[in-house]
């Protein structure tokens, strides 16, 4: 005969109430003896009548099914990192799943699990629960979540995805701010202050700095591709490279101040980087060096992807239609552009004043005339 019962964790409230309490979310497990055989273990299930259907099954059969391979988080996260590698994912990409990864390991340590059958849905929103994540962040580490539990269904380790059911975050997308002109004025006088008391070696890093800023803000490239830039993707002053975040072509012509200056600055392969060590340090380093110089500008809420907005506002503030944007920016979809930059799109703008003002002329009695209310007052 074989009983079922809950094995309650260290952390449940209703541990000293024994096996006999079942209102909990422990796991359930199953012991007892089936046809001389002595059978102690975990159920794999949380849902009472779904345990005791598995073990109604077991009875009627007249014994267990074959144990099915355990496959541990930890084996199933490098299964999943390994096919993300083959698949040619970016590396940062990939290094946010091994963030995830990390902190689920941590998790199925704290709950007992042994394997990755057992997260199913109540375990999966107890593990969201911990996420200190909040608006976008929390729906982009969801999805991912759910496309490392999809990559476990499709290899037959799970019987179905628990992520799918989990209701996405409520998300605020902050409106896009770009630099007023004054703020880039100040941020390009901030530049000749950044070096002083170095010497040449000041100024040569302001310059640097500088010139960098002058990219950002005419080319519209995220800080990596701009940091990143090689020497062989500038030519006759137009720029042309595959971004590193969509792949997608962009060509853009440089002002020629910008050219000459790029041409000026020292260093073999890439205008801005060594070529030694990570992108991602390389990135890093330029970041620190804008929050100074924003400091010393007194711009609030400053930041490198700022003037990528003030290229793309610009741009659509002097009529250029949003497909073309949408081009120079990288965006393989112009969806992408509008969902972004839709306020600073002057012919929508136009339009919806010209909606409003059509309204009112239909609507306004002749009684209602400026001349009549004026002479009313």
């Amino acid at each position: 005969m074989l009983t079922i019962y809950r094995r309650h964790q260290k952390r449940c409230q209703h541990r000293r109430e024994g096996r006999r309490y079942r209102r909990c979310s422990c796991a359930i497990w199953v012991h007892g003896h089936l046809n001389g055989e002595d059978i102690h273990k975990s159920l794999n299930a949380r849902d009472w009548q779904k345990a005791q259907g598995i073990v109604r099954e077991w009875e009627v059969e007249g014994k267990q099914p074959v144990a099915a391979k355990i496959v541990t988080v930890e084996h199933a996260s490098e299964e999943f990192l390994r096919d993300a590698v083959s698949r040619n994912l970016r590396e940062p990409t990939i290094y946010k799943y091994r963030l995830l990864f990390r902190r689920m390991k941590s998790f199925a340590d704290e709950q007992g699990f042994q394997s990755i059958r057992q997260f199913d849905l109540p375990a999966a929103r107890a593990f969201r629960a911990t996420w200190p994540n909040r608006n976008i962040a929390a729906r982009k580490k969801l999805e991912a979540l759910r496309a490392f539990f999809r990559f476990c269904w499709e290899s037959g380790w799970i019987e179905n995805n628990p992520a799918s059911k989990l209701k996405p975050p409520k998300t605020f997308a902050p409106p896009t701010m770009p630099f007023t002109r004054a703020e880039v004025a100040r941020v390009l006088a901030a530049c000749d202050q950044y070096g002083l008391g170095y010497g040449n070696a000041g100024k040569a890093s302001a310059w640097r700095l500088k010139t960098l800023l002058q990219l950002l803000r005419f080319s519209g490239l995220r800080i990596r591709d701009a940091v990143t830039l090689r020497r062989d993707h500038v030519v006759d002053g137009k720029l042309l490279l595959y971004t590193a975040k969509t792949g997608t072509p962009v060509y853009c012509p440089l002002p020629d101040f910008l050219a000459e200056a790029l041409t000026t600055l020292p260093g073999r392969e890439y205008f801005f980087w060594s070529g030694v060590g990570k992108p991602k340090s390389c990135v890093g380093d330029w970041q620190r060096s804008l929050r100074k110089l924003f400091l010393l500008a007194s711009v609030p809420g400053g930041h490198a992807h700022r003037f990528r907005h003030t290229f793309a506002t610009d741009l659509l503030l002097a009529g250029v239609p949003l497909d073309r944007v949408a081009t120079l920016l990288g965006h393989t979809n112009s969806k992408v552009t509008e969902r972004h930059y839709a306020p600073w799109i002057r012919a929508r703008q136009e339009q919806l004043e010209a909606d409003v003002k059509r309204v009112w002329d239909q609507s306004l009695s002749p009684c209602d005339s400026p001349s009549r209310v004026a002479r009313i007052n």
